[in-house]
């Protein structure tokens, strides 16, 4: 499937600007479309993260593909979205329409244009709040935020699109970790490591029970360039849990690996901490099955090491992880206030 023309969706985010890189090295030809919502939250240099690749890109929202966009393309990974569950929260009706309604589009503009794959970056925050011990693809869902059901739609309605001429590909990834040009400090380890370093403290924001799968974005990568290179009957219309069976963790198991990373930390907990619902332990047997050529080579130990070396050398503060430049939500709080963007998080062209 070398030499394919790739459309990827969200290419200057956080999993795109590592992403894109691993791809062309693949082999693949590869374009982006980006609203450059989070331009302005680049991490550090490319000494300490790499370049940020530069792609022919279209600057465009998503919500407002046309078909024509998406001439010449052979296959789409799409990763943009509003991500996460703090920033879904802030206006599910916005997060629908991006996450759901504006993926389903897309899907069925792909399938016009005659790209034969689409694959759909998805998360195994589905899962939600579980009540059996390990959950697969065939364990039902229970989303508990707009986010995950969001995506969970998405899902159901662009498996309908499947036929012999077009073929998507459901990725639900593990909670996503590991360095980037545009960095997210708002994922757990990324998070704990910067607190670590910053503040000598690991804050825990619940009694730490809960259970969660990790994967370091470069795997996540690398899954989503396997099932672009499988043979198309392997992957039509499946859903892929996107880990490794030894990465699931408590979130204080997490913090202690942080605690272990940065000398002179230690683990504390927000007053009142509760016991958080979205709890869930993931199995990835599936994915080691289907695409035996994906093959995770990170741990959130060595995850841990690679965030302390980077936050050292750039000199974190805790004013900047906690700002408006690399907290999502806040940036985006702080976009609404300026009118940068508008009610509906689209940014407001220059007059």
């Amino acid at each position: 499937m070398e030499n394919l023309r790739v459309l990827v969706t969200g290419n200057k985010g956080y999993i795109g600007t590592v992403m894109v890189p691993m791809l062309q090295a693949a082999g693949f030809e590869v374009s982006g479309l980006d609203s450059d919502l989070f331009d302005d939250c680049i991490f550090g240099d490319a000494s300490v993260t790499g370049e940020i690749p530069k792609i022919p890109y279209l600057k465009k929202d998503i919500r407002d593909i046309e078909l024509s966009d998406l001439k010449g393309v052979d296959a789409v990974v799409h990763l943009c979205a509003l991500s996460n569950d703090p920033l879904g929260n802030l206006n599910p009706k916005v997060t629908y329409e991006i996450n759901y309604e504006a993926s389903v589009k897309l899907a069925k503009l792909a399938k016009q244009a005659g790209a034969e794959r689409y694959v759909l970056s998805s998360s195994c925050s589905v899962y939600g709040a579980t009540t059996s011990d390990i959950v697969n693809e065939e364990s039902e869902v229970h989303p508990v935020t707009p986010y995950a059901d969001s995506k969970v739609m998405a899902e159901k309605e662009i498996a309908k699109l499947a036929d012999s001429k077009f073929s998507p590909t459901f990725l639900r990834s593990s909670t996503a970790y590991g360095l980037s040009p545009m960095l997210r400090f708002d994922l757990v380890v990324n998070n704990f490591i910067a607190w670590s370093f910053t503040k000598g403290i690991v804050l825990l924001k619940s009694d730490g029970s809960a259970w969660r799968p990790f994967v370091h974005i470069r795997d996540i990568s690398r899954a989503f360039i396997a099932a672009l290179k499988a043979p198309k009957d392997l992957v039509h219309n499946q859903i892929l849990n996107v880990g490794k069976n030894e990465e699931n963790y408590r979130i204080r198991e997490v913090a202690e690996i942080a605690k272990q990373t940065v000398p002179n930390s230690e683990i504390q907990y927000v007053e009142g901490a509760e016991p958080d619902q979205r709890s869930y332990r993931v199995e990835f047997d599936k994915i080691s099955k289907v695409l035996p050529d994906f093959k995770p080579q990170w741990t959130v130990a060595q995850g841990a090491k690679e965030l302390y070396e980077a936050y050292k050398k750039v000199g974190l503060l805790v004013e900047e992880f906690e700002g408006p430049r690399y907290r999502r939500i806040t940036h985006l709080e702080n976009s609404l206030r300026s009118g940068r963007i508008d009610s509906t998080m689209r940014l407001k062209t220059a007059k």
